[in-house]
């Protein structure tokens, strides 16, 4: 097989062969991230959001690389994920940000994870299971401060201050969400922040927790008792309006599949919506939008499209991206830089999630939790003390759909 790259990927060639690309992870860069939020926020505990598998980066590696970082406590979305992080970290907090069902008070109790309450009948069901089976488990109190998502009602959580003042009343952290964080100058954070510290305040000696990664950069007096970063620990930055502060996380390399040659005048992709200007040459590259790079970055006539980075240089992409590939002019390279079987780089090299979010129309989020499932994994870094690199374990590890 033709040499994919000249950067040492850790993915054998068999492997590369069944995909579209690598997908790299730098476990490294994410513990740096995660060390960086919690030097700036002590005192306050500093967890990790490791829902949509780690924001698409693979929960277990994620969750054994921060543990080794020194995080204790997790939150994710749903019970599935929490049994898969409690796989990963035996003796970590675990919050499932969904909350509580009646049917599961058994599963919750059998990996020993924390619910995040919401609702009054939720409570009234997890009491219920607590008082029925003897569990003396813990959950969060979510309250709402604007959000209007999930959440108890302001007037809901005072009315709970009785239970409160009950020997087990069971609640370990009151916490809220921020709706506008990542606007400095929104005047919602500061409203938000006023509701959040005057109820939480009246459940004297439970910690409580309102910044998420972009609510870490508003000032310490958004920190309280414990900061929940997300996205920040992936790459993405989390102060839209300044330079990211967090290392780059993943980097995205996707195969060229064929080099053609177009002649001036014809048309490239479905609508035939680009035209050659020029002789051109195009990299087709066997990646689309079922491999989480969205459609809405094509090339297309009177807009601007996505870049690659192709052999250093970055270059456009050419008509519409289709389901698994898309069209890249490399007519300015020299003739011979890139051939069948190299590599091109979609994410990295400069290009960042948060410039791709622009556009697909979106944020850096959605990028990573859209990447698809098709890559092979390449994880930099050790997943901790004694453990092998974690590329030598899961270099092709396949995320669940």
């Amino acid at each position: 097989m033709t040499p994919v790259s000249d950067t040492a990927i850790h993915i054998d060639s068999h492997t590369l062969q069944g995909t579209p690309g690598v997908l790299t992870i730098d476990l490294d860069a994410l513990a740096a991230n995660w060390k960086a939020l919690e030097n700036r926020v002590v005192p306050a505990e500093c967890s990790a959001v490791v829902k949509a598998d780690a924001y698409g980066c693979g929960l277990g590696p994620v969750m054994r690389k921060l543990v080794s970082a020194g995080c204790k406590t997790f939150f994710v979305a749903t019970l599935d994920e929490a049994r898969r992080a409690r796989e990963a970290a035996p003796k970590a907090t675990i919050y499932v940000l969904d909350g509580f069902f009646s049917n599961c008070g058994d599963d919750f109790a059998k990996i020993d994870c924390r619910p995040v309450i919401g609702d009054i009948s939720e409570l009234a069901e997890w009491d219920a299971f607590r008082r029925t089976r003897g569990w003396t488990g813990l959950a969060a109190l979510q309250i709402d401060t604007g959000m209007n998502r999930l959440g108890l009602t302001i007037d809901e959580a005072r009315g709970l201050l009785p239970r409160i003042r009950q020997a087990d009343h069971g609640i370990a952290l009151v916490m809220s969400h921020l709706a506008c964080a990542e606007d400095m100058a929104n005047a919602m954070n500061a409203r938000q922040l006023a509701a959040f510290r005057a109820i939480a305040s009246e459940f004297h000696g439970i910690p409580s927790s309102l910044a998420n990664s972009s609510g870490i950069f508003l000032g310490s007096h958004f920190h309280i008792d414990m900061v929940r970063p997300g996205a920040a620990l992936y790459g993405v930055n989390p102060t839209p309006e300044a330079d990211n502060p967090m290392q780059p996380v993943v980097s995205l390399k996707a195969r060229i599949a064929q080099i053609r040659n177009v002649p001036k005048g014809e048309t490239v992709g479905y609508g035939a919506l680009w035209h050659a200007k020029r002789p051109t040459r195009l990299a087709v590259v066997s990646a689309g939008y079922a491999d989480g790079y969205f459609r809405a970055a094509s090339g297309i006539e009177g807009t601007r499209s996505a870049q690659a980075i192709v052999a250093g240089q970055r270059c456009p992409i050419a008509g519409r991206i289709s389901m698994d590939l898309m069209a890249i002019d490399i007519t300015d390279l020299p003739h011979g830089a890139v051939r069948r079987g190299h590599l091109v780089s979609l994410i990295g090299e400069g290009l960042t999630l948060d410039e791709l979010g622009h556009h697909f129309g979106t944020i850096g989020y959605e990028v990573l939790t859209s990447l698809g499932r098709r890559y092979a994994r390449d994880y930099r870094g050790s997943v901790g003390q004694g453990s092998k690199p974690a590329s030598d374990k899961v270099a092709s590890e396949k995320s669940p759909a």
